[in-house]
């Protein structure tokens, strides 16, 4: 396997990251409690953007830390001092809004674990708190936009932190993409990353059993809504600006007309 690691310290987010266009997220309601009956986690979630309505669906095997869908405290806030969009963690030059609301999924075990949501979306930001000794290995790419500490940023709910973007060649033209704690500037990285591209799933796996990390998600806009606007752009088909599939079902599409035209982004 083939490892390529980009540092994010304070002049690097800019390298590490592809050219950014501030942008509104619509971030997800969670709402409900554990849908899981057994041993493991479920819950759901609505994103409601300028166009649609789409349903989050987070599933996780081994359980979790806590879900808090309302209510309770807010560590989207700026190191326990309020927030400030200005000098918030989870916004930059990509990223307009703080997370809405205390909504956040907490975790704690190690292992896989997906989002799943009810149409294809285009560039989701994920949000994450006190990412400490953990780590997140995903199925797609991101670029990383922020952290509490850099770039004129203030700490996070638990201080300061920096990370890492690890790529790992798997062979066979899969590779995995890592954010990993690299305790520059602190232990406690708190920050957003984005993911690039059209889908309806991102997987990925916590590398420890610390507790606890958590997260929320939040999207630019749905993959038709933003092929509309952006037919060039990853994703998306240049000819009539609607998102390729990721999987034969998406959509609706035929086959006949994925042999035409597949084209897949990772």
């Amino acid at each position: 396997m083939k490892k390529i690691t980009c540092v994010l310290s304070t002049l690097a987010i800019a390298l590490c990251s592809g050219a950014a266009s501030a942008a509104p997220i619509f971030w997800a309601d969670w709402t409900g409690g554990d849908l899981d009956s057994g041993s493991g986690f479920q819950a759901q979630g609505t994103i409601t953007t300028g166009s649609s309505s789409v349903t989050v669906t987070y599933t996780n095997a081994q359980g979790i830390g806590f879900y808090q869908p309302s209510g309770g405290i807010d560590y989207w806030q700026n190191n326990r001092a309020g927030r400030n969009p200005a000098t918030s963690p989870y916004t930059s030059t990509a990223v307009d809004n703080i997370p809405t609301g205390t909504d956040i999924v907490a975790l704690s075990q190690m292992g896989s674990q997906t989002l799943s949501f009810s149409q294809a979306i285009a560039n989701p930001v994920f949000a994450f708190v006190s990412l400490n000794g953990n780590g997140y290995a995903f199925n797609r790419d991101f670029e990383l936009l922020s952290l509490g500490g850099v770039d004129g940023n203030d700490c996070g709910y638990w201080g300061c932190g920096g990370a890492s973007k690890v790529v790992i060649d798997l062979g066979g033209g899969n590779f995995e993409y890592q954010l990993n704690s690299n305790n520059v500037g602190g232990t406690e990285p708190h920050g957003a990353l984005r993911f690039l591209g059209t889908f309806d799933t991102v997987t990925w796996r916590s590398s420890s059993n610390e507790f606890w990390n958590g997260f929320t998600i939040g999207v630019q806009e749905t993959a038709v809504a933003f092929c509309d606007a952006n037919p060039t752009a990853p994703g998306c088909t240049p000819s009539n600006g609607v998102p390729e599939p990721g999987s034969l079902a998406l959509l609706g599409l035929g086959l006949a007309g994925l042999a035409a035209r597949r084209r897949h982004s990772r």
